[in-house]
């Protein structure tokens, strides 16, 4: 059962996502919180699998929130997913820079939005192009500018892990790695998650913006 915690400054908007998440027999929302400092509090007691994270919120927002749960050792099993209408280039990168895994706007369909939430507890990074032109503007535009705890260096990956890897950072997806390379997608997976682990990233997103920084990847 995935467990979720809601974070957003709207009780009717908490209500809604409430209802459509427990709808499912997969997942269940086990708590809500109305800024930012009450998301990271229960996130620290609670460990949910996911924080579904506004942006705009009071007392704390939700960049500031995510950077403090993602920065949290008892938290590396916790997941943010940032939901927000205000879904600029700036929010995006910033939002990945924190820590988050996903991002998406709050036009998504429920569909979207549960799947997006499957996505992210199950390790992979939710990057729209959006997402990925961010990335690229702000990361490569300045190497090791961004924030957040130290990680590891692609030199110790193996010449396939920096292959797949630069290729993910292009945005391609693992089935599209597989299909160019001609191996399984669990093939990909695996050197995925082994770079991850070598670099420290807590998921997809942190990997490609690890690629970003030290240069396995530029603008084309």
């Amino acid at each position: 059962m995935i467990q979720i915690l809601l974070a957003d400054d709207q009780a009717l908007l908490r209500s809604t996502f409430r209802l459509l998440i427990d709808s499912c027999e997969d997942m269940t929302v086990v708590a809500e919180a109305a800024d930012g400092a009450e998301a990271a509090e229960l996130a620290r007691r609670l460990r949910p699998d996911l924080v579904l994270m506004d942006i705009r919120m009071p007392v704390l927002d939700g960049l500031a929130a995510t950077r403090r749960i993602c920065a949290t050792p008892d938290l590396a099993g916790t997941r943010v997913l940032i939901l927000t209408t205000f879904e600029t280039d700036e929010y995006v990168a910033r939002a990945l820079e924190a820590g988050a895994s996903g991002f998406l706007g709050k036009d998504v369909t429920p569909e979207g939005l549960l799947a997006g939430i499957r996505t992210v507890v199950g390790g992979e990074a939710l990057l729209s192009p959006s997402a990925t032109r961010a990335l690229i503007d702000r990361f490569l535009s300045g190497p090791g500018s961004a924030g957040g705890p130290p990680r590891g260096s692609l030199a110790t990956l193996t010449d396939r892990e920096r292959e797949i890897t630069a290729l993910a950072a292009h945005g391609l997806s693992n089935q599209q790695i597989a299909e160019r390379l001609v191996v399984s997608p669990l093939t990909v997976r695996t050197h995925i998650h082994r770079a991850m682990t070598k670099v420290r990233a807590r998921d997809r997103a942190q990997l490609v913006v690890v690629a970003y920084q030290q240069g396995l990847v530029r603008v084309r």
